[in-house]
């Protein structure tokens, strides 16, 4: 609430950019449909986990899935060390207030997020957070449209296999209802941290299971467009991330 809808604007023109921008690119450069489409969701949103979510949405194969997540966490894990010192050496000329919109709306892991935001201040980490949340908390709506835009897609084929049934990604509904409901402040802090740290688990076993069903061969066949991809999107979120916070004023 506090950081307004100033914010909110910024977050969706990024990830719809984002998203729209690489399904075009990924056009052009005759990718697979599927994985351009995980590139760009995960650069767009929250990184491995939105790229992790859409999986579930389009039914993408594993090793797939591998080469998208490793995209955004080698971009993020870049943006976590090159913001703050673009910041420091006054390259990033922005208040702190417009940092932590910019960091927020185009880093791509929130763990990326707060520590970027850290090693800038604690006023830049605060704003970033939430900018990154609100974010994150988009990635419901858009798996929805994915869903929907999947399911359009099977009915004008006529696939014997789909027939256009619109498969609801129900685990991003309750993701957003548990967001709801937290903000409540319901339960124990102990009990808090007992789910995030069997999360944190769980989201390990996950990609554990997804590196297990990958292989050298796999991620050979894939090439190097998806990193490309990742790579041109990661300047458009650079680019047009800075010039929209400039003219934010909290």
């Amino acid at each position: 609430m506090a950081v307004g809808m100033k914010a909110v604007v910024i977050d969706a023109i990024i990830v719809t950019v984002t998203i729209c921008l690489g399904v075009f690119l990924g056009k052009l450069m005759k990718m697979d449909r599927s994985m351009a489409l995980l590139t760009s969701v995960g650069s767009a949103i929250c990184g491995a986990a939105a790229v992790l979510g859409c999986e579930g949405a389009i039914k993408a194969k594993p090793y797939k899935t591998a080469v998208a997540v490793a995209t955004v966490v080698i971009f993020g894990t870049l943006s976590m060390f090159l913001y703050p010192i673009l910041y420091r050496a006054g390259i990033f000329n922005l208040l702190a207030d417009q940092m932590g919109i910019f960091a927020g709306s185009t880093i791509h892991e929130v763990a990326h997020v707060v520590g970027a935001g850290n090693a800038m201040g604690a006023e830049i980490a605060s704003v970033s957070i939430i900018v990154k949340m609100i974010r994150v908390m988009m990635l419901v709506p858009v798996l929805l449209i994915i869903t929907f835009f999947i399911a359009h897609l099977a009915r004008v084929k006529n696939s014997a296999e789909q027939r256009g049934k619109i498969n609801v990604p129900w685990f991003a509904v309750f993701f957003l209802l548990v967001i709801c409901f937290n903000s409540f402040d319901l339960l124990p802090e102990n009990v808090v941290s007992f789910i995030n740290t069997f999360d944190t688990f769980l989201l390990t076993m996950a990609m554990t299971a997804l590196g297990a069903d990958t292989s050298i061969e796999k991620l050979k066949k894939a090439g190097f467009k998806p990193f490309i991809l990742a790579f041109v999107l990661y300047c458009w979120l650079i680019g047009g991330g800075y010039c929209l916070a400039r003219f934010v004023n909290l």
